[in-house]
């Protein structure tokens, strides 16, 4: 199960951002909801989505292809992509500390592909750089 909270920033530097943060696990179950958010925010003319990853306790392939699908869709419609996934990351159910997404996206090599920031702030930042990877 995954919460989705939706916010809408005005960017520094560029126009307004829609960060959606999550809590939860995104998996086969929870996927098709933040497909759903994402495409919602490009069907109301939203170009730069930041996904908010912070709350994520689990993920699994369906949570990675939903991700890449987001991308995808966002760079054919001239839009930006960006992930927050601090370093701490979300505690899971046993109350352990870890990013789990970014670990899941760097052991199957596409961690690379995302711009990741430490903050919403930070991502809606043009003048930010983004994690190294």
């Amino acid at each position: 199960m995954i919460e989705v909270e939706v916010e809408e920033f005005q960017g520094i530097a560029h126009g307004p951002w829609t960060v959606l943060r999550m809590q939860g696990e995104l998996d086969l179950v929870s996927s098709p909801v933040v497909r759903r958010h994402v495409h919602e925010a490009v069907a109301r003319g939203r170009r730069d989505v930041v996904l908010d990853l912070s709350g994520v306790v689990f993920c699994d392939s369906s949570g990675v292809g939903v991700l890449i699908a987001a991308r995808r869709l966002l760079r054919s419609c001239r839009g930006r992509l960006r992930l927050i996934l601090p370093a701490g990351g979300a505690e899971n159910a046993a109350g352990v500390q870890g990013a789990h997404v970014n670990r899941v996206l760097a052991a199957l090599g596409v961690r690379r592909l995302f711009e990741v920031y430490e903050s919403a702030l930070a991502a809606v930042d043009d003048e930010a750089e983004p994690l190294s990877a």
